[in-house]
């Protein structure tokens, strides 16, 4: 049933929006393909889907995104930093937007024993 679901998003070219948290800002993007990693702990996300470059408007944080994903294969995000994934009918504007103080706060990790 589940193999069956996911083979029928490939055929109709589902798209998924990925929120994460990245160094101080929250990104927004948009994919064709998203999956558990073999790596333990991340989500890969390949085929990024940017806007139409006919666009008359520019909007500087999709192109910083634009310029942040140039050449990227595949991007392995850790789990711990996914804000939320949905399923859409088609791709949206994909956005970087700065990290409010109060507004997410990171999942409760245990402390790490560091030797010195």
């Amino acid at each position: 049933m589940f193999l069956q679901v996911i083979k029928e998003s490939m055929a109709t070219k589902a798209v998924f929006r990925v929120i994460f948290q990245n160094q101080g800002e929250i990104f927004e993007v948009y994919a064709r393909q998203i999956f558990q990693s073999e790596l333990w702990g991340f989500i890969e996300v390949e085929e990024l889907v940017f806007g139409e470059k006919s666009q008359l408007l520019v909007d500087p944080s999709e192109e910083k995104l634009k310029a942040t994903f140039d050449n990227v294969k595949r991007s392995y995000i850790p789990i711990t930093s996914i804000v939320r994934i949905d399923e859409v009918e088609k791709e949206g504007t994909p956005k970087v937007v700065e990290l409010k103080e109060a507004s997410i706060k990171p999942f409760p990790a245990p402390p790490t024993p560091y030797k010195v």
